[in-house]
């Protein structure tokens, strides 16, 4: 994925991602509900700009559009980690882990995933 997403574009995808079938704009507007307070015109904004970043893909059902996510979740996650690992911490995690724990304090439910999670990568 060349072009990044928008915190605003992201809320729309969350939404059509967590959505078990494609939407309409509608639909997306009421799923995304009060939290943005945005109207129609701007979600089918934000859909339109997905669609042309090729984030999106559409199809038409009669009069409307059914819009269905053309990236899967876990691979945009998966770049925007690697983006900010890259970015921030010279391409490597332990520095990024090493910042979490000093400055925001990592739970022991969070020492007790890592460690786990460690154990399975040496395996």
């Amino acid at each position: 994925m060349a072009e990044r997403i928008s915190e605003a574009e992201l809320t729309v995808m969350e939404a059509l991602w967590s959505a078990p079938a494609p939407l309409t704009a509608q639909e997306v507007h009421d799923r995304i509900g009060d939290a943005r307070e945005w109207s129609d015109r701007t979600v089918k904004t934000m859909l339109g700009r997905l669609l042309a970043k090729g984030v999106l893909a559409h199809e038409e059902d009669g009069r409307r559009y059914l819009y269905r996510p053309a990236v899967k979740r876990d691979a945009y996650v998966a770049g925007e980690s690697r983006r900010l690992v890259d970015r921030l911490f010279g391409g490597r995690a332990a520095p990024l882990v090493a910042h979490l724990a000093e400055g925001e304090g990592l739970s022991q439910d969070d020492i007790a995933e890592l460690e786990a999670l460690l154990k399975e990568l040496k395996a």
